[in-house]
């Protein structure tokens, strides 16, 4: 069976969501390390043009997008389970909360913090990523007000444990944590002093340490041509597209891309399609057939050509 193969760098804040799933399920993982700016030439012959991190591979087939990763390695590995409670819908859709409103305010707490200290590359990379303007001095002028923005989602995780719980969803560890987790330990690692933001807040501490201790499961180094080279000698697993349901588009080309930022088109046929991912077949002239999964929320497809 293909390894778990997560492309991402260590710093990634959506990297580390998934990083704390793979310590939640105790997964043996390979880790491939890609640049946090373009260009990332070991990258896109997998996703087809996607740039944004994580992604993960197994053989063949790609997933694009922490929500799509984390679904299938429950999926794949339903032990230590990442709804202990029972909450899979309700889980899944609490990602839409932190990976948009906690995540926005995080990154304006830090780089409107970290001001000109913020390398030039960086701020131009981010800029082609989003399409508009990143630019941390105009970020520090509305730190007040995202401050208190980040204090208050965080203050809802801290009356989410007043009862004393010790995860988040009760006894056990899950999704909920994994995904609530992340933007605090970003903002504690990438801009210290923003971390006082939510230190004082009841139980949120002991949680946090709670959620670090859980580790990354195993992880193991892999170079991007390693990971290629192992896209190359592998085919698409067919199983993953059993449970595809109808949908207009199927079988056509078609280019799909995020409604948000990032929003690098990605062309294929469009070979399954169930409630929550499409399913895209592509062609590369070095790794053969590659599927490339993507969620359906926050993603359009539109018709080639």
């Amino acid at each position: 069976m293909a390894k778990i193969i997560l492309h991402h760098y260590d710093s990634s804040p959506f990297s580390e969501k998934v990083r704390a799933c793979l310590g939640i399920k105790r997964l043996e993982w390979l880790a491939v390390e890609q640049p946090v700016i373009m260009p990332k030439p070991a990258l896109l012959p997998l996703t087809g043009g996607y740039r944004r991190i994580p992604v993960m591979q197994i053989g063949a087939d790609v997933w694009l997008d922490s929500v799509a990763i984390v679904a299938e390695l429950e999926r794949r590995h339903p032990a230590s389970t990442l709804f202990p409670a029972g909450t899979g819908g309700l889980a899944t859709a609490l990602q839409y909360w932190t990976d948009r409103e906690v995540f926005q305010a995080a990154v304006g707490v830090i780089f409107g913090g970290l001001g000109d200290k913020v390398d030039p590359a960086f701020i131009k990379d981010r800029e082609a990523l989003s399409g508009r303007p990143f630019d941390p001095q105009a970020m520090a002028g509305a730190v007040p007000y995202l401050s208190d923005q980040f204090r208050a989602h965080a203050a809802l995780l801290s009356a989410q444990l007043a009862d004393g719980r010790a995860f988040l969803e009760g006894a056990a560890p899950g999704l909920a944590d994994a995904t609530a987790y992340y933007n605090l330990w970003f903002v504690r690692a990438a801009f210290p002093p923003a971390a006082a933001l939510f230190a004082d807040l009841p139980h949120l501490g002991d949680w946090l340490d709670r959620v670090a201790a859980l580790g990354h499961g195993t992880r193991s180094g892999a170079t991007p041509d390693e990971a290629l080279a192992i896209a190359a000698a592998h085919a698409p697993d067919p199983a993953l597209l059993a449970a595809s349901g109808e949908h207009p588009m199927l079988g056509q080309s078609v280019i799909a891309s995020a409604t948000d930022y990032g929003r690098d088109p990605v062309a294929g046929q469009l070979v399954g399609a169930s409630a929550q991912l499409f399913s895209l077949a592509r062609q590369d002239a070095q790794l053969g057939t590659i599927h490339v999964h993507l969620p359906r929320i926050g993603y359009a497809l539109s018709l080639a050509g």
